[in-house]
């Protein structure tokens, strides 16, 4: 388990809903759809950006469904698995149908705030329990805790089941770090948009997207021009989509990334609480930024 397919452009699948906040997965299907004709390289469900934490154990596991008999081995399925209690993560692995899916993201245990030490314990339980590739989730914004890059690395090192990890951090340094350190079989993946372009020229692969819900072809091909280091053809893309990447995130994700979507006609814009649509003045400013895109 030395290699990994999770290079290139990644999409953090949405959730979409209907108006009576049940799942959509007509929507959910057509959104798959456009991602693998578009040229994005792998799925990921049941990230943050699907609102995992506000779907039920069975409708988590009906997404997994959906996403994988729509997806048909097409390209690599990651789901995200992950917590802050890994006897309950264990339990939900052994349980849980892996058929078609290719890897796991698992999210630094958000709340519980343990030291480096019970970072690097917790994922020795993670792995010893996962029957797939895993893939590191480092978002300190959510989480309240950062997984330093020594940690990083020293997770990595100890097993080659480790393949990556999705860093949302916004710390290049520490992205370089880890990217000239790791062993071979560990990549970088940047997890926010606007940084998809700086790490991968600080040696990461690529991303794990939110704006590719709405833009997949944009975004795999910004991601695929900076992998063959073309990175003036890169940056003009990365310019055309900066503004969106920032006002996506105006209001929290995934608010303003369905709104996005609603004006490009791809799904509604309907979250579950605790989350709630982004304002009337954001939603403008995304539509004024996405027609500014289709110019």
């Amino acid at each position: 388990m030395t290699t990994h397919p999770f290079k290139g452009a990644g999409v953090a699948l949405v959730t979409p809903f209907n108006e009576d906040k049940s799942i959509d997965f007509g929507t959910l299907e057509n959104i798959i759809e456009d991602q693998i004709r578009s040229g994005m390289d792998y799925l990921v469900a049941l990230g943050t950006t699907a609102e995992t934490p506000t779907l039920s154990t069975d409708e988590q596991k009906d997404v997994v469904k959906c996403v994988v008999s729509k997806n048909n081995g097409r390209l690599p399925v990651v789901v995200g698995m992950g917590g802050n209690d890994p006897v309950k993560i264990i339990k939900t692995m052994q349980g849980f149908d892996f058929t078609g899916v290719d890897g796991i993201l698992s999210v630094t245990p958000y709340y519980n705030k343990p030291t480096q030490e019970g970072l690097f314990r917790f994922y020795q339980e993670i792995i010893k329990a996962s029957p797939l590739p895993i893939i590191l989730y480092n978002v300190p914004p959510r989480t309240g805790i950062h997984i330093e890059h020594t940690t990083t690395l020293r997770v990595a090192n100890s097993s080659n089941k480790v393949v990556g990890i999705k860093d949302a951090s916004g710390d290049l340094t520490h992205c370089a770090y880890m990217s000239h350190n790791a062993p071979e079989w560990f990549k970088v993946i940047s997890g926010d948009d606007v940084l998809t372009l700086p790490v991968i020229a600080v040696g990461g692969t690529g991303v794990i997207s939110v704006i590719a819900n709405a833009l997949p072809g944009k975004l795999s091909q910004l991601a695929h021009l900076a992998n063959e280091h073309r990175i003036a053809e890169a940056q003009q893309i990365h310019y055309q989509l900066l503004d969106l990447f920032k006002l996506l995130f105006r209001e929290g994700n995934p608010g303003g990334v369905k709104a996005l979507m609603e004006i490009m006609g791809k799904a509604k814009n309907v979250v579950r609480l605790p989350l709630w649509p982004v304002s009337n003045e954001t939603y403008s400013m995304i539509e004024e930024a996405y027609r500014k895109l289709e110019d």
